[in-house]
């Protein structure tokens, strides 16, 4: 279709989800390669290709077209603070660097501006994978949009789909658009106002205006009921017939409210609505994953993680890994099972150890623990965490095998069947550990391979030569 001009784009494609620092070289690239084409766009590539790699922990600096990016690569170590956090010296460098506050994440105050008063609802909404539409006025300010909600949740991981930008292009439109069935558990991002009509069966639609920078929250985003959505006249607003389970935090909304009017930072008040989703989701979570003194165990109504002791002395004598590395005990035996979770025992336990303890928010917390318990969240969640569980049984039956020291007793008694079983499950063992898949010590390893080469070390010759072929 001719439409009187020529139009182009330029697109960055990378496998690293640092959102924020791309957005940055773009608005540096762009308008120098949309004037000088090719040229400029191989000299950038070059200086690109010279920049160290992200190594998480570390603060670097990445010269491009002139000016040096400075950015912190996150760690799983590092924790949310209260203020944005401190970047290094400048090194003397010239010219000065522009500091990026965070590789990845977004501006979250400037994406919420205009949906404040609904921030814990749209939580509710991620925390329970409810299909969202996000209506924006442009692909920036969806992608933006349907970014930031899927990072409410940190540090739960959001498991179901997203699209920062859909068009009636993508190959689910139809899925997606259809009324024969239920919307998937999907946040989309669009901009066609075609999608006004054809998404009306969805339970919930965010309608999203330009920002406003005024020291005033927006009056004009209010709750609406999905019946009022219209195909043309539509006010931002959120259109959902959902009813939130906990009460509005408002001397949060009167803290961000008081920002504005200070003109605070907008970095600063980015910290403090993140800060208070942070909280919000480590009071929900919490109770799922309390620890216990005294080891690592499977509870009847949960999951239960302790850090890895030290020494195998610490265990308490009801730890199966320990009664294990006893003296007569079969140390080939597999390591104890992790007991599933029961919801009705859980939901028991709230009354006297559930999020209050941590959180002032009141409301209906056992109807949101129901409704996550059905969500693709809690399956994610259960999922990762039954895994890491299993790792670390994996890891403290490995350590009290190498810290029974008495491998050549056991062996006295033991047919050649079941040493050849011992080797074969320490050697499993032993890729899973060196694959960075089982938390264990360096010394613990070697301790093992040890093991491994005394056991096949009294073995005939004819299987040592099967279990350690030259």
């Amino acid at each position: 279709m001719k439409r009187g001009y020529f139009q182009k784009s330029l697109v960055l494609v990378s496998r690293l989800p640092f959102v924020r620092l791309f957005q940055a070289l773009l608005s540096l690239i762009a308008p120098e390669y949309f004037d000088k084409l090719a040229p400029c766009l191989e000299a950038v590539c070059n200086e690109i290709d010279q920049w160290p790699a992200p190594v998480p922990g570390q603060t670097l600096n990445l010269p491009v077209m002139g000016v040096v990016l400075q950015v912190h690569v996150p760690s799983r170590v590092d924790r949310p603070e209260h203020s944005p956090p401190k970047q290094c010296s400048h090194e003397n460098l010239l010219p000065a660097p522009v500091v990026l506050t965070s590789v990845h994440e977004l501006d979250l105050f400037r994406c919420f501006q205009p949906v404040l008063t609904h921030v814990q609802t749209l939580w509710e909404l991620m925390l329970l994978g409810e299909p969202l539409v996000v209506l924006a006025p442009s692909p920036a300010m969806s992608s933006e949009m349907v970014l930031a909600l899927i990072s409410c949740l940190q540090p739960l991981k959001f498991c179901c789909d997203y699209r920062p930008y859909f068009t009636i292009h993508d190959s689910e439109f139809k899925e997606f658009t259809t009324r024969t069935q239920a919307p998937p558990n999907v946040v989309l991002g669009v901009t066609n106002p075609f999608f006004i009509k054809t998404l009306q069966h969805w339970p919930h639609i965010l309608r999203v205006g330009e920002p406003k920078m005024s020291g005033d929250l927006p009056k004009q985003v209010k709750l609406k009921k999905p019946s009022r959505l219209k195909t043309l006249d539509t006010k931002p607003g959120l259109y959902t017939a959902y009813s939130a389970h906990l009460h509005r935090d408002k001397a949060l909304l009167k803290r961000l409210l008081k920002g504005l009017q200070k003109k605070r930072p907008w970095d600063t008040q980015t910290a403090v609505l993140r800060r208070h989703l942070l909280e919000l989701t480590q009071s929900f979570i919490i109770p799922l994953v309390r620890p216990r003194a005294g080891g690592v165990r499977a509870e009847g109504h949960g999951l239960r993680l302790t850090p890895l002791p030290h020494r195998s002395t610490t265990w308490p004598a009801s730890c199966p890994c320990r009664r294990a590395s006893r003296p007569g005990r079969p140390l080939s035996q597999t390591p104890p099972q992790i007991r599933p979770f029961r919801q009705d025992d859980f939901l028991r336990s709230l009354e006297h150890a559930g999020p209050q303890l941590t959180c002032i928010l009141k409301g209906d917390w056992l109807g949101l623990y129901r409704r996550f318990f059905k969500s693709p969240h809690f399956d994610g969640w259960y999922r990762q965490r039954h895994k890491e569980m299993a790792q670390k049984l994996e890891a403290l039956h490995l350590e009290a095998i190498c810290e029974a020291q008495n491998i050549e007793t056991w062996m006295k008694d033991k047919s050649e069947v079941e040493v050849v079983d011992l080797v074969l499950k320490l050697r499993e063992k032993l890729v899973q550990a060196q694959g960075h898949q089982l938390p264990v010590k360096e010394a613990t390893l070697e301790r093992a391979q040890l093991y491994i080469e005394t056991v096949v070390g009294s073995l005939p010759k004819d299987l040592q030569a099967v279990l350690c072929p030259p």
